[in-house]
């Protein structure tokens, strides 16, 4: 009976200020319909400049091939290497093409030419993908005029074979499709972490701490009473996210949606609980905003939201292991986009349990209860 009445006062607590229910339901809203279109690693409107020494027909078939693809932005078509190499200089180009001046007599005679690729490597991320395309884009041109020839000829066509890429679970390669599930753990952290944290902390500053601290309440029931508000609204962020991402994006769990609320409800618990050992120990709300804004960060970066885990140093997959967002991100992932059943995913129910004894266990024994 005094759970329940401990749950009331959270509840009214919560809603007497006007600011944080909007919050709750517009900012789902914000991150989900904006952050997956701005955080998008596809590299698209490469800035080219050419130095064309041939002026053939072969080499302005090269740059409408490489222009064409959508990827590449012709800015300039410069005299000599030294005047291109200023548009480098000035980051006005991203990627630098001399084509040198016997290209399409090399091509006649010997069936093969060089060409010179320079980047702009001061973004190595760029740089690295405008190689990868310019240097695809002329192999594939590469083929195509080794066949047009052959087929010309009174030789018999070389054997060749092709491949077709299948790609399974995002079949477009759509970036949203893998970030939007990743956002949705990203939400319920910031929410269902950041709130618990300004919780005790802001009692203790405007003295209502002191009156909880006299009453016959115990440790264990004033924690769980701060939790459960959480508990509830990190349900709702889910399902705002749900709605949010199969109206915007046309996403929808190719697995059980129940599945993602059994592993949600664990993982909430745990990143609740780690806000209320923040409100533990901070002192005031600036303490508490800046370490959760620490620990926040450090979360989001080491848990795979924008880079694969298997890409990052030992030290960093090591690290990573200790930290409750991976295990989730992996959960709504595999479950949005392969259909993982319950029991694929039982190591990652494994993990987010511990870590919700663990942060909730060291909640109830960190609050100093004075009666």
């Amino acid at each position: 009976m005094m759970l329940k009445y401990l749950v009331e006062k959270e509840f009214r607590q919560l809603f007497r200020n006007p600011f944080l229910p909007r919050m709750i339901l517009m900012f789902p809203l914000m991150i989900l319909l904006f952050l997956p279109l701005a955080a998008n690693f596809e590299v698209k409107n490469i800035n080219l400049v050419v130095v064309d020494n041939d002026r053939g027909s072969s080499s302005n078939a090269l740059m409408n091939k490489i222009t064409s693809s959508g990827y590449f932005h012709l800015i300039a078509v410069a005299d000599n290497y030294r005047e291109a190499l200023t548009y480098i200089e000035l980051d006005k180009a991203d990627v630098l093409l001399e084509i040198p001046v016997s290209f399409e007599k090399s091509l006649i005679k010997e069936q093969s030419a060089d060409v010179m690729i320079s980047i702009n490597a001061v973004n190595g991320t760029k740089g690295a993908f405008g190689r990868s395309y310019l240097a695809g884009i002329i192999g594939d041109f590469s083929s195509q005029l080794r066949i047009a020839w052959i087929g010309s000829g009174d030789r018999s066509p070389v054997p060749s074979f092709s491949t077709i890429g299948l790609f399974k679970f995002n079949p477009h390669l759509q970036y949203p499709v893998f970030m939007v599930p990743a956002l949705m753990v990203m939400l319920m952290t910031m929410i269902c972490g950041f709130l618990p944290a300004l919780n005790i902390v802001g009692e203790k500053e405007k003295g209502t701490m002191e009156q909880m601290n006299v009453t016959p309440v115990k440790k264990f029931t004033l924690i769980l009473s701060k939790l459960i508000p959480y508990w509830i609204i990190g349900f709702i962020v889910l399902t705002i996210g749900f709605i949010i991402a199969r109206i915007a994006y046309g996403l929808f769990p190719v697995g059980d949606v129940y599945t993602i609320y059994i592993y949600s409800s664990v993982f909430i618990l745990g990143i609740s609980g780690f806000g209320l050992v923040i409100s533990n120990y901070a002192k005031t709300l600036q303490q508490a905003m800046f370490m959760m804004f620490f620990f926040i960060i450090t979360f989001i970066f080491m848990s795979g939201l924008y880079t694969p885990i298997s890409s990052m140093p030992d030290w960093a997959q090591f690290i990573s292991r200790f930290v409750p967002l991976r295990y989730m991100i992996e959960v709504l992932r595999m479950v949005y986009l392969k259909g993982s059943s319950f029991g694929d995913l039982i190591t990652r129910l494994y993990a987010l349990t511990g870590f919700a004894l663990f942060f909730n266990g060291w909640a109830v024994l960190s609050y100093r209860k004075v009666s």
